[in-house]
C-alpha cells in the first residue's frame, strides 16, 4: 500500500533538522494544578522535577493567584508533562487547556522555526529572553494549535 502525498507536498524541499528538539505536552488548569500534579504523580509513580508558585516570580500577581502554580514539571519513565494554573482573567475550558511546548537548543535555531510555525496564526508572546533564564515565545498556529518554544540559556 503506497502512502498518498499531494503533489504540492511532494514538491516541498525538506531539509533535515539537525539541532535538539523535544515536544512536551503542557497542561493548564483553573486553580487545580497542584491537585492534578499530585494525582498524576501518584498514578504514574512519577517525580516532580520543578515546582514554582506565581507569587515566587517577579511578575505582578493578584493576591488571589500568588499561591497558584506558575510552572511544574512531572517526569515518569522517559516522559515529561509541564503543568500550570492560568493567570487571572485567562481561564481555560476543556479543549484549549493543552498546549505543545518545544524545547529547542541552540537558541539561534528558534527564530526560523517560530516564524514558519506561526505564519498565518496569532503570536501571543514574541520570542524574547525571560526572567527564568530562557528564550521563550508562544503562538497559536493557523490550525488553532497553541505552541510554546523554550530554550534554556546558559547562566
Amino acid at each position: 500500500m503506497a502512502f498518498y502525498q499531494p503533489a504540492f507536498i511532494q514538491s516541498l524541499p525538506l531539509t533535515p533538522i539537525v539541532f535538539y528538539m523535544k515536544l512536551i505536552a503542557y497542561l493548564n488548569f483553573n486553580g487545580q494544578c497542584e491537585e492534578a500534579l499530585n494525582f498524576y504523580r501518584a498514578c504514574f509513580r512519577g517525580t516532580i522535577l520543578q515546582f514554582s508558585r506565581m507569587g515566587d516570580s517577579p511578575m505582578p500577581v493578584p493576591d488571589t493567584h500568588k499561591n497558584k502554580i506558575m510552572h511544574a514539571r512531572l517526569k515518569f519513565g522517559e516522559n515529561i508533562i509541564y503543568m500550570s494554573d492560568t493567570l487571572a482573567g485567562n481561564e481555560t475550558t476543556v479543549g484549549n487547556n493543552i498546549s505543545l511546548s518545544l524545547e529547542i537548543n541552540p537558541p539561534g535555531k528558534m527564530k526560523d522555526l517560530f516564524a514558519r510555525l506561526s505564519e498565518g496564526g496569532k503570536i501571543i508572546m514574541p520570542l524574547q529572553d525571560t526572567f527564568w533564564n530562557a528564550r521563550f515565545g508562544q503562538f497559536i498556529d493557523k490550525f488553532g494549535i497553541e505552541w510554546m518554544m523554550n530554550c534554556d540559556l546558559k547562566k
